[in-house]
């Protein structure tokens, strides 16, 4: 059987990279001179046939998109597709999407199997923003791309999200406000999410403001990770937390079912506050009071901006949506005995 060559054949025998055949191929970019000839070459050798050649003649472009997102399994992140998806369908563009499952080490990996297929531009959620070897490979290349879910600093990088340390201020007032002083919370391990550090960076850094330093930290692979063992050695000792931060609704979910576990009752005996306003958490026995992020109206966004770059050539653009803190079953009072 031959196997179908693919840009990324061209890119190796070109010795180029496959972003500079991409732009080649789909006519999105500059291209030098010297490169184009090598990509000439190595498409004439190879006797390469794209699979979109007749549309992009046509067109200048794929009219492909790439997502690459943590996971699908996460309703966050299948409400941003469907967001995605809404908008790509009307302007009539195709959307081909990989997921992680949250390991970073597949990011470029799985960004350059989008980029072989010669898609326009990228919808990103990387594990880290800052100091990403790849992204800076993209920033070189003048690759369109938007970032979704992540935050920030870099004025030259278009990026779709909600303001993650405010949102988590907020959480911690609440609880304040409700009347708890001791606190913890679980969040996925910072070298997996950037958002997670903010989430957490932000909610002690608010709770040390206001006079409490000895917020109880514990840090997971997974958002379904069984931490019974810990949970219980928590809650068996004096004075342990009487409100949880989860850094993501999935998260708190597994939580609340491990603190029922170990006869830790929610709201009675702790409090929970997620994030995210995943459709789960408004089905379960107390409801989930969380972060809500419009992530279907941020896939749209993500896409809106990924077109005025592609099209317009325009200016990246950092848009913050609003969230919403929606106070719910499972945050109460602290325990009288506390």
């Amino acid at each position: 059987m031959i196997l179908a060559l693919t840009i990324k054949d061209v890119s190796k025998s070109a010795g180029v990279s496959i972003a500079s055949v991409s732009r080649y191929i789909n006519k999105t970019g500059n291209v030098s001179s010297q490169t184009a000839k090598k990509i000439e070459l190595a498409i004439e050798e190879l006797k390469f046939r794209p699979n979109i050649i007749g549309r992009s003649l046509r067109t200048g472009k794929s009219k492909l998109i790439g997502v690459m997102l943590p996971s699908l399994s996460n309703p966050v992140f299948s409400d941003a597709m469907t967001g995605i998806q809404q908008l790509a369908r009307e302007y009539g563009y195709t959307i081909l999407i990989t997921n992680t499952e949250y390991d970073s080490s597949y990011e470029e990996s799985a960004i350059e199997a989008l980029l072989s297929n010669g898609v326009d531009g990228l919808i990103l959620t990387v594990s880290c923003e800052q100091d990403n070897i790849f992204l800076k490979k993209l920033d070189k290349e003048k690759v369109p791309y938007v970032l979704l879910y992540n935050n920030t600093l870099n004025p030259n990088r278009s990026i779709v999200s909600i303001d993650n340390a405010k949102a988590s201020e907020d959480v911690a007032k609440a609880f304040l406000d409700l009347g708890h002083t001791r606190f913890g919370m679980i969040s996925i391990s910072q070298n997996l999410s950037d958002r997670a550090i903010l989430r957490q960076q932000a909610f002690v850094k608010y709770l040390k403001k206001r006079g409490f330093n000895n917020t109880k930290l514990i840090e997971i692979d997974s958002t379904e990770a069984n931490i019974e063992e810990e949970l219980k050695s928590i809650y068996s000792k004096a004075n342990p937390p009487t409100a949880l931060f989860c850094s993501n609704d999935a998260i708190a979910l597994n939580v609340i079912s491990l603190l029922k576990r170990i006869n830790i009752q929610v709201p009675n005996n702790v409090s929970v506050i997620g994030f995210d306003g995943i459709k789960i958490g408004e089905l379960i026995e107390p409801t989930l009071s969380t972060v809500v992020q419009p992530s279907i109206d941020m896939g749209k966004e993500a896409f809106k901006q990924l077109l005025s770059l592609i099209i317009d050539n325009s200016t990246p653009q950092t848009i913050l949506l609003p969230y919403k803190l929606k106070m719910a079953g499972t945050t109460s009072t602290p325990p009288k005995n506390q």
